[in-house]
């Protein structure tokens, strides 16, 4: 950790307990989640940007040798789109990750004071499997559009298809654990007494 990150989580800190003392929750919201996230952006360089971009690929090279459209190359983070026009080559790396969107997620929900611990640890580990997931469908839906539809359409596909495919997904999941609360509460209560049926 460097000197930096430390001095910068000092200061977090402090912040955060002269808003809690003051009892301004909405500031105490607003400066945790922000710092929260912040810290674990450095704290993830580099080990849980490669988790995260690796996981991305696999989960592509599964789908990708189940339905033969794609050829992925893991070491490289290559995906090789097979078309019959012009084939693309693809690279996944730290913006294709969802390692932002999901640090972002975690850092809200860590602050987020409508919930316990319990169904905070839920929430994300739901989120970030639902993230994980958009990604990856986000991504093969660039892979399929490029598959029949060729290299000419690789911008429309992951510029503006996938990514507002990706945002609609995340946008469910945040109005299901942000402002929907009461039926995300049920959703953890209908999971917790299936799990003390088991």
């Amino acid at each position: 950790m460097n000197s930096y990150l430390f001095f910068g989580i000092i200061i977090w800190l402090y912040m955060l307990s002269v808003l809690k003392r003051a009892k301004l929750t909405a500031f105490s919201f607003i400066v945790g989640s922000i710092g929260f996230f912040f810290i674990l952006m450095a704290l993830s360089t580099p080990y849980w940007i490669w988790f995260f971009t690796h996981a991305v690929i696999y989960g592509v090279a599964g789908i990708g040798n189940l339905t033969h459209i794609c050829q992925v190359l893991p070491e490289y983070g290559i995906v090789y789109i097979i078309n019959s026009m012009e084939p693309v080559t693809m690279t996944i790396d730290y913006e294709c990750s969802g390692i932002i969107e999901t640090m972002a997620f975690i850092g809200l929900l860590a602050f987020y004071p409508t919930y316990s611990r319990k169904e905070k640890v839920f929430y994300i580990i739901l989120g970030t499997l639902w993230i994980y997931l958009s990604n990856v469908i986000r991504l093969l839906i660039v892979v399929i559009i490029v598959h029949l539809g060729g290299g000419s359409v690789y911008y429309l596909a992951h510029t503006i298809i996938g990514r507002i495919v990706f945002y609609l997904l995340i946008i469910m999941l945040y109005y299901n654990v942000f402002t929907y609360s009461s039926l995300s509460q049920g959703i953890y209560k209908t999971f917790k007494e299936r799990i003390k049926r088991i």
